[in-house]
């Protein structure tokens, strides 16, 4: 079993925007901009925030962080959100999810201009995709297309499962892999019978939120397995597949923690990248 490293990909890709970010900077005088808002102080989300700030600056991003309290109402964050909209060193903007439950996620997705949607999560953006124009895509769906490409691993005529119809994963996940000319079939928690599905993937993309939930059973010989779920245990960091059982069956899988993660922030940074360049088009 060969195992996927989004780490890899992930240096090499970096290492490219870095030279394209330097790039941009010459012609216009200043780099590409993210601002990424975190509200509250879930500590998961201030992990993932600060390996985004981290990874702006090995790039050569200017990042600007905005933190605010658990208790910012929805108006103030939207009044936020309206100010980074008009700031002209700002390309992207990232709201951390998940929102405190007091704020409505889909009211200030929608708030952000989809011309500094860095997350590729707006409804104009999703709109796009799903018209086969993508602008920017959501991240981690894009960084699963990109190791699967980096490994030539074919997609164009291959049976695609994808477990998880999220607006962030499962969703786009399946329209980028249309987009590669696969055949797509999509799971999730109401379809009686999911390994009967996930059994015929020759890719299955796994993306259903819960721990070391598919294994050795649930997948054909030689297939390719992509985990996107990473999950904080007592006994360290797993993913939705229980990946120790696959090692003999399948052809390729991608391990937790080093596969889908470190690839959803480089897409973040060329998303960020390709809104600045378009800003300057």
């Amino acid at each position: 079993m060969q195992l996927l490293s989004g780490s890899q990909v992930a240096e090499k890709k970096r290492l490219e925007i870095k030279i394209k970010v330097r790039q941009f900077a010459f012609d216009h005088g200043r780099p590409p901009g993210l601002a990424v808002v975190l509200v509250g102080d879930d500590p998961a989300s201030q992990v993932y925030v600060k390996n985004k700030i981290k990874a702006c600056s090995d790039t050569g991003i200017q990042s600007f962080h905005n933190q605010l309290p658990a208790k910012t109402t929805e108006e103030e964050l939207l009044k936020l959100i309206s100010k980074l909209n008009s700031q002209t060193d700002v390309d992207g903007i990232l709201v951390q999810l998940p929102l405190p439950s007091h704020i409505d996620t889909n009211r200030v997705l929608s708030a952000i201009w989809p011309l500094k949607d860095a997350d590729g999560l707006t409804p104009e953006n999703l709109g796009l995709l799903m018209a086969g124009r993508p602008r920017v895509a959501p991240c981690t769906p894009r960084g699963v297309i990109e190791i699967l490409n980096h490994y030539d691993i074919a997609i164009a005529g291959r049976h695609a499962v994808v477990v998880g119809r999220s607006q962030i994963v499962g969703r786009p996940m399946a329209q980028l892999l249309l987009l590669a000319d696969a055949t797509v079939t999509v799971v999730h928690s109401k379809t009686p019978n999911i390994r009967d599905f996930t059994k015929q993937g020759d890719i299955v993309v796994v993306a259903a939120g819960k721990p070391r939930f598919m294994g050795a059973e649930d997948f054909k010989k030689d297939s390719v397995v992509i985990d996107v779920g990473i999950h904080r245990r007592a006994e360290g960091l797993c993913g939705d597949v229980r990946t120790d059982e696959l090692k003999g069956l399948v052809k390729a899988a991608t391990p937790v923690p080093g596969g889908v993660g470190p690839m959803t922030i480089t897409m973040l940074l060329e998303n960020t990248l390709t809104l600045a360049q378009l800003s300057k088009a």
